[in-house]
């Protein structure tokens, strides 16, 4: 990827060769995506645009990895779930992956109630099972307390 180019209307960043665009992520949304997947301690290029003109969206989020990592589907699909993941080879995009708001995750949220078994012993790998779409909660599997992200 070449450097960021400001052409008087906006900045352009040139087209990722080899690596994954992660697209039509909810403004405000990119930063957390960016620290959740832990980009900031990657050594590859790693591009993080914030409110990005969207005729579908208004404004948006996008970030670009020129890497083939291991991307945690279900991390973005709590954060944003209507996000896109595109794995881009030689140019081309090669799969796209549209995002859900994960059914089941492991190992991902805490538990927020203090009297949790999970917040009293170390358990690794605590299973949340969502319970409600709209607000997004799920519940914990030892004590069924609801959580979000």
């Amino acid at each position: 990827m070449e450097q960021l180019k400001n052409t008087g209307e906006g900045i352009v960043v040139s087209k990722l060769v080899n690596g994954i665009v992660i697209d039509h992520i909810k403004q405000g949304q990119g930063y957390k995506i960016f620290k959740q997947l832990g980009l900031d301690t990657l050594e590859d290029v790693v591009v993080l645009m914030r409110n990005v003109p969207s005729r579908k969206m208004g404004k948006k989020d996008l970030i670009k990895i020129e890497t083939d990592m291991e991307v945690n589907l279900d991390v973005l699909g709590l954060i944003d779930p209507n996000a896109t993941v595109t794995y881009v080879k030689d140019g081309k995009s090669v799969k796209k992956v549209r995002l859900t708001l994960p059914k089941r995750v492991d190992g991902i949220l805490t538990c927020k109630n203090p009297r949790c078994i999970t917040n009293q012993e170390r358990i690794a790998n605590v299973r949340f099972t969502l319970v409600d779409e709209e607000s997004k909660e799920y519940a914990c599997e030892y004590c069924e307390a609801r959580t979000r992200l």
